[in-house]
């Protein structure tokens, strides 16, 4: 799953309209983060086996600390403190905080729904996966629809403020379709080091993006039914 996290975090925009597109697109991908910094250190491990599919040319062989299920829920629990001690004078930022969290942990749930079973539980525990990526039609329709749910749901509780705004948003939107569509004809680097640094880099390229079109949005003004 790629573009998929990235849509549910312009959809929690709608619940947390006060929190920024680049928070929420750490949340959301968070996982994916970590784990070259992780591959870096020697602490989690892949290879790389050449094939038709490109979704399953990258091999996880353990995820443990970036990826299970476990540490992900302490991780999430822990951004969301975070986030909720340093604006916990802002009202409705409790929310906004259990939304942050929710997000570090759907990671694990769309990635358990595209993976092959290699998504554990917990450090050492089972893995597990539903493998959608065996059907690169069929993964690329659920991200598709998921990242255009996900535009809607930004478009309708946020405004461009001005043309970085507008421009800048959908520059974003076009980054990550363009990015996402060369992955699939791209070979995965075999070199493990390469692959880590374009990981981090390829990564804060988007939440960073994504914070600086956000600053030229504005929320949306609530609605007020007439009768």
């Amino acid at each position: 799953m790629f573009i998929g996290h990235y849509a549910l975090g312009l959809a929690a925009k709608r619940a947390a309209p006060r929190t920024s597109l680049g928070t929420l697109f750490v949340a959301a991908t968070l996982a994916d983060l970590l784990w070259p910094i992780f591959l870096l250190f020697g602490w989690e491990h892949s290879h790389v086996v050449p094939g038709p599919n490109s979704f399953l040319t990258l091999w996880l062989d353990d995820i443990p600390y970036s990826h299970s299920l476990i540490t992900l829920i302490i991780w999430g629990a822990l951004f969301g403190f975070l986030y909720w001690r340093r604006h916990s004078r802002r009202r409705g930022d409790l929310r906004a905080a259990v939304v942050i969290g929710l997000l570090v942990v759907s990671h694990w749930v769309l990635d358990f729904i595209t993976h092959r079973p290699d998504m554990p539980i917990y450090p050492g525990g089972p893995v597990v996966g539903l493998g959608l990526w065996n059907s690169p039609a069929g993964t690329i329709v659920v991200e598709a629809l998921m990242l255009l749910m996900g535009v809607g749901m930004y478009n309708a509780v946020t405004r461009a403020r001005d043309g970085i705004g507008l421009w800048g948003f959908w520059s974003l939107i076009a980054l990550l379709l363009i990015s996402y569509i060369s992955s699939l004809f791209a070979p995965a680097p075999t070199n493990q080091a390469a692959l880590a640094i374009g990981g981090i880099i390829f990564g804060w390229v988007f939440v960073l993006f994504g914070w600086w079109v956000d600053r030229h949005r504005e929320a949306m003004p609530a609605r007020i039914p007439t009768l």
